[in-house]
């Protein structure tokens, strides 16, 4: 049985019915496994345990159902599911039909919406083709009109010097061995963007809440664009907490962060200062098993307003780093 690698095991079952992740309970300290498997205790660490296996992750994804209307369906995605992977490779594609029997949808069950696999969040599914267009314009509506359809929440490593702002910046997308990144274009030239090399981009933010070193940060895309959101936040000067690609463009000297050049700045595990790492029960060698706080939050649908809670160790982490809403949904 194929096994979808990278999954938080935060499945549990409650009175022969499997609970969704987003539902866990917090329990400061975490399991009494952590200890032996090197864990801090009470860090917001992934626990994958060796990966799901296909049912495991049918039931997670049944069992996190947020919204049903019609055709429409949304269902929170935890962190580390691909929603199209490569050929062979177990993503949410390749459980739609399977999925759309569960859920009782007729089988042309498709992605209309989706965070990128690191994120968790609202994934917003479709039976109907029709559907599907009248959503997307619907948010091309919203979009013109300077509207958001989605929100997404983050905690970040560093607080942004504006309590509020736009970040707007061309990106392209650069090789950089067996990846593609996405590389920031301060001045565009009119040629590159008429043939679609670069494309501006346009974010909103607020701060909604800040701590030491740290901060829980709102985020609204006006412009689609692959890790938008993540090299945003470094132009900021405050990466997202578990981003492991794009952290690495800022570094710091004294104290004060700045941004390093493209050249010298590979992905690498992300990089914290003594305070955060203190504060998380984290060590700098533990850092790679930090997932991505970028969580999808809200998605403005044309009668309705779907909304998935963060995931447990976003509320974890929010909690051990003094920020508001560690205990409850957002």
């Amino acid at each position: 049985m194929a096994a979808v690698p990278e999954l938080p095991r935060l499945l549990v079952r409650a009175a022969g019915k499997p609970r969704a992740w987003y539902q866990l309970p917090l329990r400061p300290g975490g399991p009494r496994r952590q200890a032996a498997d090197g864990q801090a205790r009470g860090s917001p660490l992934s626990r994958a345990g060796g990966g799901w296996c296909r049912q495991e992750v049918l039931g997670l994804l049944e069992a996190a159902v947020v919204h049903r209307e019609g055709p429409l369906v949304a269902v929170s995605k935890p962190p580390g599911l691909a929603v199209a992977g490569r050929a062979g490779q177990p993503s949410l594609v390749s459980l739609l039909p399977a999925l759309s029997r569960r859920l009782g949808l007729p089988p042309e069950l498709h992605v209309v919406q989706a965070p990128g696999k690191d994120s968790s969040g609202l994934v917003l599914l479709s039976s109907c083709a029709g559907t599907t267009q009248q959503l997307h314009a619907f948010f091309r509506q919203l979009r013109r009109a300077g509207r958001s359809p989605a929100t997404y929440h983050a905690i970040t490593a560093g607080v942004p010097a504006a309590a509020a702002g736009e970040i707007c910046t061309g990106l392209r997308l650069e090789q950089a061995g067996d990846r593609q990144l996405a590389v920031p274009v301060v001045a565009p030239s009119r040629r590159s963007l008429e043939r679609r090399e670069v494309k501006q981009t346009l974010t909103r933010y607020k701060v909604l809440a800040a701590a030491p070193g740290c901060a829980l940060v709102q985020l609204q895309p006006l412009t689609a664009f692959p890790s938008q959101l993540l090299v945003h936040l470094t132009l900021l000067l405050c990466p997202v907490l578990g981003d492991h690609v794009y952290s690495g463009r800022v570094g710091t000297v004294l104290g004060e962060p700045f941004l390093l050049p493209l050249g010298s700045a590979p992905p690498r595990t992300q990089v914290l200062g003594e305070s955060l790492l203190r504060r998380l029960h984290l060590t700098q060698q533990q850092l790679h098993r930090l997932p991505l706080h970028l969580h999808l939050h809200q998605l403005l649908l044309p009668r309705a307003v779907a909304t998935a809670a963060p995931p447990p160790f976003f509320l974890q982490t929010l909690r051990l780093l003094g920020l508001p809403g560690g205990q409850s949904a957002l």
